[in-house]
């Protein structure tokens, strides 16, 4: 029989086949052990002993997760993580069962792609996050901060200049540094300071939470590599509803860590999946939700490549525009 720490020990081992199997058995557990997903299915008239590929898999849309407690099973949550949003705006509600789990997982998200969390300095810039409760972003970040055991690590809320400070005294340091900052946090201080982090790792999480005027992200990379003195801008793509992280090193193209895989559907359509190299709906399967909800339609627009990678290029229309995905791509 499978159980949740079944799961945990599997998702850790993966190759693509083993994605696949793994993915269907926790769509199996959901689909009968989730009360909501299952009344989804119901509706949509699936029939669950016939699904047997990934594209068949059923996505809940995440604004199921504005009303209604998505849990697999019966539990008692150790956290809720709210998403951000407008005053007045209903959030999202993310139960999660195991704390550290998540603050663990995230850990090896971003190991998978950058290495040991220790060899790094952690200069959190997040204004709006901070500020209010339930953030699963400064949850991470708190615990990054921590983990890299670092003295240098720390949240900076409005001190830019100490920051600024910081970066520069950071420049013959040990280890490397890693600024990670909300968009307009990162533009405000880049036009106020031009500090030059040439030797920084420079993170955005997008959203200018009605701060600034929306541009590209493309236009927002380029602004802060020459404000910042800095050659690429690196980019996390989370949210709320997810335990996983995926990550933009190299290019604008997001990369996921093995237990997590982004499908893209059409837009009109969302039955209809598997869209590659074209602008489609973002669905994610995310093997560390086995506790709540693994499959999940997005409200992003994006673009899906043959190698699994993906670029975001807005949101749908009519959805709420929130969290790390409030620019205009």
């Amino acid at each position: 029989m499978e159980t949740f720490k079944s799961f945990e020990s599997k998702i850790y081992r993966i190759n693509d086949q083993r994605f696949s199997d793994i993915a269907l058995e926790i769509f199996q557990y959901q689909s009968v052990h989730n009360e909501v997903y299952a009344a989804f299915i119901r509706h949509l008239g699936v029939d669950v002993h016939a699904v047997h590929n990934l594209k068949d898999i059923p996505f809940l849309p995440i604004s199921f997760f504005k009303r209604h407690e998505i849990m697999t099973g019966r539990w008692k949550p150790e956290t809720i993580f709210s998403s951000s949003g407008t005053t007045g705006m209903v959030t999202s509600q993310h139960a999660v069962q195991n704390l550290q789990f998540y603050l663990q997982h995230a850990r090896k998200c971003f190991e998978y792609f950058l290495g040991d969390i220790r060899n790094y300095n952690f200069l959190a810039l997040l204004p709006s996050y901070l500020e209010r409760p339930g953030s699963s972003l400064v949850a991470m970040m708190e615990y990054f901060i921590r983990e890299s055991q670092s003295p240098h690590s720390a949240f900076y809320l409005h001190n830019t200049a100490q920051l600024v400070a910081d970066v520069e005294k950071l420049k013959t340091d040990g280890r490397k540094t890693v600024v990670w900052g909300v968009a307009f946090a990162l533009l405000d201080l880049a036009a106020e300071f031009h500090p030059d982090m040439n030797h920084c790792l420079v993170f955005e999480t997008g959203g200018m939470k009605g701060r600034r005027k929306e541009v590209t992200r493309m236009e927002l990379h380029r602004v802060l590599c020459d404000q910042l003195n800095v050659s690429k801008i690196y980019s996390e793509y989370g949210m709320t509803e997810l335990l996983s992280q995926a990550y933009a090193i190299e290019d604008h193209r997001f990369k996921t860590p093995p237990w997590m895989r982004v499908i893209g559907r059409e837009i009109t359509d969302p039955l209809n999946k598997g869209l590659l190299e074209e602008t489609a709906g973002i669905n994610v399967i995310d093997l560390a939700n086995w506790s709540t909800i693994a499959f999940i339609e997005t409200e992003d627009l994006g673009k899906i490549f043959e190698d699994g990678s993906f670029e975001i290029l807005g949101r749908l229309d009519n959805s709420d525009m929130r969290g790390c995905n409030l620019m205009v791509y």
